[in-house]
């Protein structure tokens, strides 16, 4: 990372800079063994009272005291990715709220408030894409009595790390006193490698329902209600792929579940049993979906994995998924 003009560090950045991608360095430690220094990289979303905050990719602002600036300058936005199809942070976040509907939703100005008692975040949160038509602390008092009115609490889900994400919002929320409870990758993919992976798809079945049997195996289900049902099989073309355990197993091996939207295909609740792993299921399921979706004209793909979960990570990438973007999960506390 370079900051130096024929030799010095510089500042090179002022509050009027709010708003735009920077790199910064500060120093953390002078010390006997000499100075050190920490280097951060993302949105300038606030410099106030001699105290910047900036917000990198993982959505988790950093506040740096303007005095220990040692350099900084804007830089351009992160390059466009080689991996993936093209798109923007807007048609994504429409396309994967369509696949994961609400039971219930209402508008507040561009945000969207969604509820469906309880089950999963995505479908209990807000999806904030623009203007909430109203100040924030206003919508904020609105949204956390949306979800009192129905005994939920109050989410609002940001994004970081793309065009057009929120990372203005999220040190917002942060300095308001709402705290990130899960953050996630949205990776995207070509969809026809997917499809022509070497995979045993002859073992997996497809159906339009998600029966007992697909259920059973779902780790996020305890007892399922209605709700649970309305978000699995709302979106434009829903499919669910099972593979069936062996004889005496009363749950499937392995599970998985795709929504067909225009050119994309969102891949969902890819599970495998414990005992079943390390056997090619999940690529399986994946293979037998991506085909599918290839039938009726998708051609490219999307998926959501949670940042911790290591293993899934390794697997998405080594199907060509790459990172778009990160989301996070706001709660007030």
């Amino acid at each position: 990372m370079e900051f130096t003009i024929g030799g010095r560090l510089e500042v090179r950045i002022a509050p009027a800079d709010v708003g735009k991608r920077v790199s910064v360095r500060r120093l953390t430690e002078d010390g006997p063994q000499g100075p050190k220094f920490t280097d951060t990289v993302g949105v300038l979303t606030s410099w106030d009272d001699g105290v910047l905050s900036v917000t990198p990719r993982s959505g988790e602002s950093v506040r740096i005291p303007a005095s220990s600036l040692v350099a900084g300058k804007v830089v351009p936005s992160a390059p466009a990715r080689r991996r993936g199809p093209a798109a923007t942070f807007a048609e994504l976040a429409r396309v994967s709220a369509r696949a994961w509907p609400p039971v219930e939703s209402e508008p507040l100005g561009d945000w969207l408030l969604r509820a469906s008692a309880g089950f999963t975040r995505r479908a209990n949160s807000v999806l904030p894409l623009g203007d909430p038509g109203v100040p924030l602390d206003a919508a904020l008092g609105r949204v956390r009595q949306w979800y009192a009115d129905r005994e939920l609490p109050a989410y609002i889900q940001t994004a970081t790390g793309a065009e057009g994400a929120q990372e203005e919002l999220c040190a917002a929320l942060e300095e308001r006193g709402w705290r990130r409870e899960v953050t996630a990758e949205l990776r995207v993919a070509a969809l026809a490698p997917v499809g022509d992976l070497p995979a045993e798809v002859s073992r997996v079945r497809l159906s339009r329902t998600a029966g007992p049997e697909w259920l059973a195996r779902y780790q996020r289900v305890g007892a399922p209600g209605p709700e649970v049902a309305a978000v699995l099989h709302g979106g434009p073309s829903v499919w669910f792929a099972t593979v069936p355990g062996e004889p005496g197993e009363e749950a499937p091996a392995a599970i998985g579940r795709c929504v067909v939207d225009g050119r994309w295909a969102g891949f969902m609740a890819v599970e495998v049993a414990p005992e079943h792993r390390r056997r090619g299921l999940a690529t399986a399921v994946m293979t037998a979906l991506a085909r599918q979706a290839t039938d009726e004209g998708a051609s490219a793909a999307w998926l959501q994995v949670e940042a911790d979960n290591e293993g899934a990570r390794a697997l998405y990438e080594g199907m060509g998924f790459a990172v778009h973007h990160l989301y996070h999960h706001f709660r007030p506390v």
